[in-house]
């Protein structure tokens, strides 16, 4: 054997009780489990080229982060320690429903500057592909840990009817439908949807079902950032898990939340809804984060017919002043579908990035906080930020409610997301934080859950989800993608105030038997790949 971990404690992702054994690897696989409470242990110890003496830490599969932003920070940093000292193996791209394929070149252009936010503007990058297939080939070349691929459904939307605010024509489904399909074909393991943001958010129910007909038939997973996680978001939810059911198709609630004011306490609504649906046959999962504050791009909160026509003209009516004055009513009167029916709260917006460096001074401040030093009306101030940082800045949308994140990570379909965005001076903690947060804050810490059962939502549950066959549990035969950790130190280093910082407690990671993480540190192995649906004709 290649390697052998001595005397681990066995944590294997099913929820099962943790065990002692030695643990062997050749070839990139699990090749050998010898479990202490077997007859004859101490005389049959597995032997390697390489022997790890792993007494004291917990060996599970590899996280899988059902829910990441890094469609090109994986590109872009080799490195990516962000995700790798956390112990994530697998993440899953191409979520909300924007990303970078299927394009053509005026759609690449228009996703960039929509999402610059979220991913930096790419001006570093070599966009020298254009389909699905030739992304997930590119990112083949080798990165730090493996990824899976959304295919885009508000990007899929541009490439068929551009920008317009307008139900789509039966030829213009057939088109939507197409790339769809290819995009699976190509190894997409679902579709994602940011039904919040344009121009996704043009979709109907109808668009919605019928391409999510095309996924069912690939044996796909829809996945959607719905209508409203504020005002409405119980009726968000359900309209979800009535369109999947009349569709036909698999349900992952992308962070699914329950925030905003009018929400406190409400997560065993959400939780009685999707255990009706579940018993009655629905395929349904969902992913959270483990902390309150949500995170996405300033330009989000506006009206949905604000943003109509892409960012130029976006920009365009926030220069106009008769236009902008209209904006701020529906912002902060009406509450805007931008700021899920909410009305907005400037106190609760705070600026964690921005896109032009002359702006730095903005970040670590509310709106609120920032109007007030300058003596001026919040919207005054976010509105003269948008329009100079040209829909670039990133916010900490302060909104949630801890009673309804522990509630909802205790659920039996419930997966680890980061939803890390890992652009701006000051990004959210959840993007070097989330799983050693689970590990160390809501298990060791609130025993809020088991080991055991924490491990299983990071590791197999996703791993299902996704129908890979060889990843998510401790398995002989299994991928060697796995990380190791104490589960008396796991702990969280990155916080609101320091949120680049890596944590603690996780010495090794490994995907396909090699070290992308060793004694603590970030090895210069890309072992990652892309993690494709295997290939299969549509049902």
């Amino acid at each position: 054997m290649d390697l052998v971990f001595r005397d681990v404690s066995v944590i294997d992702g099913s929820g099962a009780a943790a065990y002692r054994a030695d643990v062997g690897i050749d070839a990139g696989r699990i090749s050998a489990i010898r479990r202490e409470d077997e007859a004859r242990f101490g005389d049959i110890r597995l032997t390697g080229t390489r022997v790890v003496d792993a007494g004291g830490l917990a060996l599970a599969p590899g996280f899988i982060d059902m829910h990441a932003h890094s469609d090109l920070a994986l590109l872009r940093d080799p490195d990516h320690s962000a995700k790798a000292a956390q112990g994530v193996t697998l993440e899953v791209l191409g979520q909300d429903g924007l990303s970078y394929a299927p394009v053509d070149d005026r759609t690449l252009a228009e996703v960039r500057a929509q999402i610059t936010g979220w991913n930096g503007d790419g001006s570093d990058i070599d966009f020298d592909w254009r389909s699905v297939g030739e992304y997930l080939d590119r990112l083949d070349r080798g990165i730090a840990v493996n990824a899976a691929y959304l295919v885009p459904q508000g990007t899929v939307r541009m490439l068929a009817l551009g920008w317009e605010d307008r139900p789509a024509t039966a030829a213009e489904v057939t088109t939507m439908k197409r790339l769809v399909a290819e995009g699976l074909e190509q190894g997409a393991v679902g579709l994602s949807s940011g039904l919040t943001y344009t121009p996704g958010m043009y979709a109907s129910d109808a668009e919605l079902t019928e391409l999510c007909r095309v996924v069912a038939a690939y044996d796909g997973y829809y996945c959607p950032h719905h209508r409203s996680y504020g005002a409405g978001a119980l009726q968000a939810y359900e309209e979800m898990v009535a369109l999947t059911r009349d569709a036909g198709c698999a349900l992952h609630l992308a962070h699914a939340t329950m925030n905003f004011g009018v929400n406190k306490g409400k997560a065993p609504d959400l939780l009685a809804l999707l255990d009706r649906a579940l018993d009655a046959g629905s395929d349904i999962s969902l992913d959270t984060y483990p902390y309150l504050p949500g995170c996405t791009t300033l330009a989000a909160m506006l009206p949905s017919w604000a943003t109509e026509g892409g960012p130029e003209a976006t920009l365009a009516r926030l220069r106009d002043d008769v236009t902008a004055e209209k904006i701020r009513h529906v912002m902060e009167v009406d509450g805007a579908d931008g700021c899920h029916g909410v009305p907005m709260d400037w106190a609760t917006i705070e600026i964690s990035g921005v896109s032009d460096p002359g702006l730095a001074g903005c970040v670590g401040k509310t709106i609120a906080r920032s109007a007030a030093e300058r003596g001026e009306e919040p919207f005054v101030t976010a509105r003269r930020l948008l329009i100079n940082d040209r829909l670039g800045s990133t916010i900490l949308q302060h909104v949630g409610h801890e009673e309804n994140v522990r509630a909802i990570m205790r659920h039996r379909v419930h997966t680890g997301g980061s939803d890390g965005i890992l652009m701006g001076y000051k990004p959210h903690p959840r993007a070097y934080g989330t799983f050693p947060e689970y590990l160390g804050k809501y298990v060791r810490e609130l025993g809020i859950l088991s080991l055991e059962e924490c491990v299983a939502h990071l590791t197999s549950r996703p791993a299902a989800r996704l129908r890979l066959p060889d990843r998510g549990l401790v398995r002989e035969g299994y991928r060697a993608d796995l990380t190791l950790f104490d589960p008396a130190t796991v702990a969280a280093g990155s916080t609101f105030a320091a949120p680049r910082v890596l944590p603690t407690g996780i010495p090794h990671v490994l995907i396909d038997g090699r070290f992308v993480i060793e004694d603590g540190r970030r090895t210069d192995v890309l072992a990652g790949r892309s993690v494709r649906r295997e290939p299969a004709r549509a049902r």
